[in-house]
């Protein structure tokens, strides 16, 4: 007979599994690195028979540990890249066969962001995630996630040429009475 642990597991692959595997290629700026960074934030956060109760509280572990491996193999990846790069004396290939869901644009200029940044903004902006509960997802002061994510949008704006939308308040023209400009006549 199966722990009621293993029965919770089965539920999040089974239920949550697609949506785990695209937040993971936002966070991680990866379509391809993907689903095994899912399937190691499964393995973590299960490994230790863990005590969820639901699928919710299961799959918000799932998206933290998803969030802390893409920062950890991303600074991996980049002293791995310098490694090389010092080694061969020649700049490291990009990649950008990723982007499948999201426009190209939009991903390259994601994988330009710091491994901070990038989760913050992902967190925030496309996870919709209130900033102490991407506080709490990152392990950050909400200090930082407000810097991070700020820093972000701006990098962003630029790469992208958008304008960031920081004050959402419609400007209102003074309007004129007709007295007033007969009279001005």
């Amino acid at each position: 007979m199966p722990r009621p642990w293993e029965l919770l597991l089965d539920q999040v692959v089974r239920e949550r599994y697609p949506r785990l595997v695209a937040h993971a290629a936002l966070v991680a700026g990866s379509t391809s690195e993907a689903p095994d960074l899912v399937q190691e934030a499964l393995v973590a956060t299960f490994k230790g028979r863990a005590r969820f109760t639901t699928v919710e509280q299961a799959e918000a572990y799932v998206r933290r540990a998803i969030a802390s491996r893409a920062i950890d193999d991303a600074r991996r990846r980049r002293r791995e890249r310098l490694v090389a790069q010092r080694a061969a004396a020649q700049p490291a290939a990009s990649a950008e066969d990723q982007a499948q869901a999201i426009g190209r644009d939009v991903m390259r200029a994601l994988s330009v962001l710091s491994p901070r940044e990038r989760a913050c903004v992902v967190l925030r902006q496309m996870e919709d995630l209130s900033v102490a509960e991407t506080a709490s997802v990152l392990n950050l002061s909400e200090g930082s996630v407000k810097r991070y994510t700020s820093d972000g949008l701006a990098r962003l704006a630029q790469i992208l040429g958008t304008h960031p939308h920081v004050d959402e308040t419609v400007p209102v023209r003074a309007t004129t009475t007709r007295h007033a400009t007969e009279g001005a006549r």
